[in-house]
């Protein structure tokens, strides 16, 4: 790997000699005699006087003169600049500069220490934005190649590592950049100059907008723990983006002098999708990281990502348990960066090499300085002089007398073996002292920022302008404009506006005192669908000397479309994607619209935090009251005039009084000059229908019957067809379903541009599929929306939802080859998987997997509990447990299909199979659920870590095979990887109650072992036959009493109570329990059966 950090002083046995003959001056001892007491009385000149020349000396003398960044190294040629820790050198001198401002005659200190700051910043920018080509492919497609670099040569801005070189995707050290840029602005700093700049600044809060879906290296560079190259979604990274989101968001770039052109625009969904990523990952670091050292910066200064006191407790408590030490932090657990063990030619490790270096972490002062300064801002002088007196005597010194902070300390080569027996025996060393001309700048300005607030010099407040750190105390009242931190209660009342398509659905509506307005009521406010305002965003950051492209094509969520626009001088409400017309099927189902509102309505009661009201219109179609549809709409219509709708307060009015009440977006980006032409936008338009016809209310057809969506033509008579005849019977045909049937048979042969009657293919099965929708003929819609490749709005960050949680999805047919995501994915992505592997067994089981997607990534953010045992969400599964449900409850009569149900029925389906399983039950009915749900008992994968420690040979099951080694080497026992490699394991059964058996056998062997510590298996243990041999003693006190039933049928094993004495469990002991008995039993000292 590109190596920027060879800082370690000289080899090993120097320290034996120094430990020997402790000399004068050196450079392992802190220089005691340098510290001296100050005088009392010491003017605030000489206190500033004091830190100047600290930072003249330590700091700013290794700026570069020409691009103003900071050396990562600051010894030797060829140096480079890390854009992280340059940002932080730039606080520093800024910290300085504003300590500076309460002087009168400065002698010019702050305006050069405030320069060298905007020096740092600009120099940055400079890097940046030659290479605008990366943000524009990132923006689009965020890939570890397409990334802004993060390393650049300190002299010329030029790059200096290609990304296979070095990881250069890095979300924490963009984010952190926007963070400090609003910081120091707000405090006066002019530091962005014109409008290519203002727009090059909105693509980059256009990438950082992804970073909840963006696996990226982190703060360390490495990405995942194991060092192998691969990328993790981090809390760390998460949690800077979302901070600096809400720093940015509305912000004026120019300061003070700023006018609307130079505001910074924030998509505030994005946002409050990476708050919810932050929250599900956290205590967490990553996949791989149980907690990190990262996660300071992030928690406390300078971020304050996170608002919740409790998880802030929670995840602070676990860092400070698990990586405290006596010279610092770990930065995390088996964290092998320049131990003495690590092998510094390798850029990754091998597998398994972590365990190398248990015990042996470097440990880093810089986090005790995290923690002083966090202690500031908090008001807590305990932990401020806690870590004080833990830092003071790991500083080092330099000849003249700066103190200095060591990267890090670590263990000698030859103390190695003593430290790993006995954890914290061993004197650590540091890394570099300051005399040899290696500084760690990082640590020297962290440095100098806690002294100036420990010693009062400046005050959070000024080094946190924006306010990102608010007392708990003070939350209640706090502005929303940079912070999401809001009312502790949040008790908002949604204002909602009714607008009837047509006027004679409102006179309609009229007759059961239902109140609306037509869109040519509400004018001149026009009324827009979510697509129209992404039309009009395209706008926003456009450059076309940086061939940068607007916001990306990204739908508008329900908080953004809940405030009011003012665009090209008119003033515009937006309904919500859920009303759209042109989407995917779900939305032709009037319960799931109904429960989409309700859905809708909560999550705005939850997550609005601005200051104003927001304004959820709700647009009823005349589609919506058709026949059965009617009476639920209405009794939701019904609702919204009492003013509580789902456990939520609304309160209705016409739009033009709820103007006043809400929140107002001025997209002044959208500046036309007189010689360009404006932009089309389409508002809604009333139908154009007489006022006193009659709605008709009731639909063509009833419900539809299970005949209707059966064709009358069999597709095996049909394929072989000429072309001719498959026409003459689409022609001749009135049944959807064989349309539907018939044109997929045109559609694969002639593709779908070939002409038919009526049009294309693809514009004829367009038609069916509308037509089926407004029958309810569910199967034809499917399978219509299946042919066409649709692709249901939000199923990306569905796919996310669940991946925060820490589970993993896996898309394909049930019994058929699965692809597992492990890592958010694109829409364009997850599409393709899904084409390509859950419809070859049935074209409708493509578009049934998107619905199953959407249910679950709303259920498993608001009820997760519903998921618990559950790892692997495995779709396909899923849909078979429901299949499986739905003949359970048929008993003896034909199942219902599945897919002639309605979406809003299957969604019921599903939360009725997720509930924990009724009793009642046959245990067979139980194990094919669970066993379908993939589901495991409580602390099951801590149970199959114990077991591998005592099977050296590993465990083997469906023919897949887990080794000890090199897997506890590689792991640790409550890392989320290891139970994904379990996971990994059980993978190949292809039966939901074999699976669940094997499940129950491995609970089995664990409680075994428990209790017979001195028994281990001697060979490779094979699940399969155990479960064999416990089928075999079944079946023999089974077969003499119930005659002998086949040899490999193992139903009534499967519908045998778990306990009990011909329970299942003793059948499973019993063969666990012959098995380790082959074996070798080992010896134990207080074995009772040992003689002498």
């Amino acid at each position: 790997m590109a190596n920027l950090d060879d800082d370690r002083t000289s080899s090993a046995h120097a320290f034996l000699t120094f430990e020997g003959h402790r000399l004068s001056g050196s450079i392992y001892e802190p220089l005691k005699s340098i510290n001296l007491p100050k005088p009392e009385g010491e003017s605030l000149w000489d206190k500033l006087d004091h830190y100047y020349r600290i930072v003249k000396s330590t700091l700013l003398l290794y700026q570069s003169p020409t691009t103003g960044l900071f050396p990562t190294k600051t010894y030797g040629e060829n140096q480079k600049a890390k854009v992280h820790d340059s940002l932080y050198c730039a606080a520093c001198a800024w910290a300085l500069a504003l300590a500076y401002r309460r002087i009168d005659d400065d002698k010019g200190r702050t305006h050069e220490l405030e320069h060298s700051a905007i020096k740092c910043m600009r120099g940055i920018l400079y890097c940046y934005m030659r290479q605008a080509d990366k943000v524009q492919q990132f923006k689009q497609d965020p890939k570890p190649s397409a990334c802004l670099h993060s390393v650049f040569s300190a002299h010329t801005g030029d790059e200096v590592f290609s990304h296979k070189e070095y990881g250069h995707l890095q979300i924490n050290a963009l984010s952190l950049f926007l963070l400090y840029l609003v910081e120091m602005i707000s405090s006066g700093l002019q530091i962005i100059y014109n409008t290519d700049e203002v727009s090059f600044i909105q693509n980059l809060v256009f990438c950082v907008e992804r970073a909840y879906r963006v696996p990226d290296f982190g703060v360390w560079e490495r990405g995942s723990k194991y060092n192998n190259g691969s990328p993790e979604l981090h809390s760390s990274s998460v949690g800077l983006a979302k901070a600096a989101l809400e720093a940015i968001n509305g912000f004026n770039l120019f300061g003070n002098q700023g006018c609307s052109w130079s505001v910074i625009f924030v998509d505030f969904d994005a946002h409050n999708r990476n708050r919810q990523t932050l929250c599900s990952l956290l205590p967490r670091e990553s996949r791989s990281h149980n907690t990190d050292a990262a996660l300071l910066p992030c928690l406390s200064y300078p971020a304050f990502a996170l608002d919740d006191e409790v998880l802030f407790s929670q995840t602070l408590d676990k860092i400070i348990r698990k990586l405290k030490g006596k010279y610092g932090f770990k930065r995390f657990l088996r964290d092998g960066y320049r131990t003495a063990l690590e092998d510094k030619t390798r850029r990754y490790y091998k597998p398994a090499e972590i365990k190398l270096f248990d015990g042996i972490e470097c440990e880093f002062p810089l986090f005790f300085i995290f923690m002083i300064i966090d202690g500031v801002f908090r008001g807590n002088p305990a932990q401020v002089k806690e870590y004080q007196d833990l830092l003071d005597p790991l500083l080092q010194h330099t000849s003249e007398g700066c103190p200095v902070v060591p990267k890090y300390y670590y263990v000698p080569a030859d103390f190695v073996e003593p430290e790993k027996k006995s954890p914290g025996s061993q004197k650590r060393f540091p890394s570099n002292s300051g005399r040899d001309g290696k500084f760690f700048l990082w640590g020297q300005a962290v440095y100098i920022i806690a002294k100036l607030l420990a010693d009062k010099l400046v005050s959070p407040k000024d080094i946190d302008p924006i306010g990102r750190y608010i007392p708990p105390e003070d939350q209640r009242n706090v502005s929303m404009r940079f912070s999401n931190q809001g009312p502790l209660e949040n008790d908002v009342v949604v204002h909602v506006a009714l607008i009837a398509e047509s006027q004679r659905l409102q006179v309609f509506l009229n007759t059961y005192g239902i109140q609306t307005q037509t869109p040519q009521q509400v004018e001149p406010i026009q009324i827009w669908a979510q697509k129209e305002l992404v039309k009009a965003y395209f706008h926003l950051g456009v450059n076309d000397k940086l061939a940068l492209s607007g916001r990306p094509d990204r739908p508008i969520g329900c908080l953004g479309t809940s405030k009011i626009y003012r665009i090209l001088g008119k003033t515009v409400v937006c309904y919500s994607i859920i009303f759209d017309l042109s989407d995917f099927y779900m939305s032709q189902d009037v319960m799931m619209l109904i429960d989409d509102i309700k859905n809708a309505l909560q999550f705005i009661k939850q997550y609005w935090k601005m200051h104003g009201r927001p304004l959820f219109v709700v647009l009823i179609r005349e589609d919506n009251i058709r026949g059965s549809r009617f009476n639920p709409i209405l009794d939701m219509l019904a609702a919204f005039r009492k003013g509580m709708v789902g456990g939520v307060k609304v309160h209705v009015d016409r739009v033009q009084t709820l103007i006043s009440g809400a929140v107002v977006e001025q997209l002044d980006f959208l500046r036309i000059t007189e010689t360009e032409e404006a932009p089309i936008f389409k508002s809604l338009e009333e139908l154009d229908l007489p006022k006193h016809s009659k709605v008709k209310r009731q639909s063509s057809t009833p419900n539809a019957s299970e005949l209707e969506q059966q064709p009358d033509v069999n597709i095996n008579d049909w394929k072989n067809k000429s072309t001719y005849e498959i026409l003459q019977k689409l022609n001749d045909c009135n049944c959807l379903a064989s349309q539907a049937l018939l044109s997929s048979i045109l559609l694969k042969r002639e593709g779908p541009n070939f002409i038919t009657k009526e049009g294309t293919v693809a514009e004829h099965i367009e038609r069916i599929y509308r037509r089926a929708g407004s029958k309810k003929l569910w199967s034809v819609v499917r399978f219509a929306a299946s042919l066409l490749g649709k692709l249901v709005d939000s199923l990306a960050p569905s796919i996310t939802n669940v991946l925060v949680q820490g589970k993993q999805v896996t898309l394909g047919a049930f019994g058929q080859e699965e692809v597992v995501i492990s890592n958010p994915l694109s829409p364009g992505v997850i599409k393709k998987i899904i084409y390509e592997n859950c419809h070859l067994q049935d074209e409708r089981e493509a578009v049934v997997q998107q619905e199953l997607v959407i249910h679950i990534g709303w259920i498993i953010s608001n009820s997760p509990e519903l998921f618990s045992g559950m790892l692997k969400i495995r779709i396909g599964w899923i849909i078979h447990a429901m299949k499986y449900e739905l003949k359970i409850r048929a008993g003896d009569m034909p199942a219902k299909d599945l897919y002639q149900m309605s979406p809003s029925e299957v969604k019921q389906l599903l939360l009725d199979i997720l509930q924990p399983q009724q009793q009642g039950r046959s245990w067979l009915n139980r194990r094919q659920i669970d066993g379908s749900l993939n589901r495991t008992p409580a602390g099951f994968y801590d149970r199959v870590w114990q077991i591998l420690e005592r099977t050296p040979n590993g465990l083997i099951v469906a023919g897949k095979f887990l080794p000890q080694q090199p897997t506890l080497s590689d792991m640790t026992m409550y890392e989320m990887n290891f139970s994904l490699l379990v996971e990994d394991m059980l993978q190949n059964i292809d039966q939901p109650e074999y699976r669940q058996i094997i499940v129950e056998l491995l609970m089995v062997i664990s409680v075994i072992l428990e209790r017979n510590p001195e028994l281990e298996f001697q060979d490779k243990v094979d699940l399969d036959k155990v479960v064999q041999e416990a089928l075999h003693d079944f079946q023999k006190d089974h077969s003499s009493s119930k005659g002998a039933g086949k040899q490999d049928d193992m139903t009534a094993f499967y519908n045998t109570h778990p306990a009990g004495k011909k329970g299942t469990c003793s059948y499973l002991s019993k063969a666990v329990i012959t098995l380790l008995l082959e074996g070798e039993v080992k010896a134990s000292n207080d074995d009772p059966c040992t003689i002498s």
